[in-house]
């Protein structure tokens, strides 16, 4: 496996997972992951749902970070174990996402777009009577948003998200029929040196392409972009690096000749 680094992990500790990061580490090791990152939620000001409690994404970050520590030094000859987190951006929080960024010293903190005016994709009520087009647009619109307010995070997550929960899902998507807001939000994400991963957490829902799509990834790297890191956003064992023979051959394929890991901040290349 030409990818031995998954950068997007979720463990009980997030709270749409009940799978014990023990277990995630020892299937990390026998996938033969030499790091692995845990990049628990935390999401402020989250909607409340019906079949959601009220504070359900937000990270009880000592607990999460002491099992680490511990489990880190338990795995310490086996695997490289890191310390991220994944904000969920909306600008009603910025001050709480900046405040709590700094409370604790992450390795690695994504900066993800779940919600998108109140609403989370996720739930139908976000497309329900409304053209695709539109709504993605929408969503894209708002990520835009969220990057001009915020700066305080590694790589922006799962960029085209909402597809994954789209009718027909990435069915006919494609980079070009949003390239004005999507080349918005890369030159300014270059602009900021930030950068976007691979997420590979799509492929398990029945998508066809991974997060971004390719044609993303691609347009990303013919501005310049590097900063590019691989997670297969898994929220128990079983998904643990899914897709990254795949997701190696895509980066190449889009022009990169390096993935990213970042500790303590600072992104580390590992050569396709």
């Amino acid at each position: 496996m030409q990818i031995t680094a998954d950068c997007h992990l979720h463990s009980s500790f997030s709270g749409d997972s009940d799978t014990p990061m023990e277990e995630m580490i020892l299937q990390g090791i026998a996938r033969g992951l030499k790091t692995m990152c845990f990049t628990e939620h935390n999401d402020f000001d989250y909607p409340v749902y019906p079949d959601l409690p009220e504070g359900y994404f937000l990270l009880n970050t000592d607990s999460y970070l002491y099992d680490l520590v511990r489990l880190k030094e338990k795995y310490q000859d086996r695997i490289r174990l890191l310390f991220g987190v994944e904000l969920g951006l909306q600008p009603e929080v910025m001050h709480q996402n900046a405040v709590y960024a700094k409370t604790h010293d992450f390795d690695f903190i994504i900066g993800s777009s779940h919600i998108c005016h109140g609403k989370d994709p996720y739930y139908p009520g976000f497309f329900d009577g409304r053209d695709k087009t539109a709504a993605i647009r929408e969503y894209f619109e708002s990520i835009l948003d969220n990057i001009r307010k915020f700066s305080d995070f590694d790589v922006y997550g799962h960029l085209d998200y909402v597809v994954r929960y789209a009718p027909g899902q990435d069915e006919g998507y494609a980079y070009e029929a949003y390239r004005d807001i999507l080349d918005e939000i890369l030159k300014l994400l270059l602009e900021k040196g930030k950068g976007i991963e691979l997420n590979t957490g799509g492929l398990k829902n029945g998508m066809h392409d991974v997060h971004p799509c390719t044609g993303i990834l691609r347009r990303y790297r013919e501005l310049g972009g590097e900063l590019v890191t691989v997670g297969s956003d898994s929220h128990d064992a079983r998904h643990i690096a899914a897709g990254f023979e795949r997701s190696a051959d895509i980066l190449k394929n889009c022009g990169f000749r390096y993935y990213c890991v970042f500790e303590k901040r600072v992104p580390e290349y590992f050569r396709l």
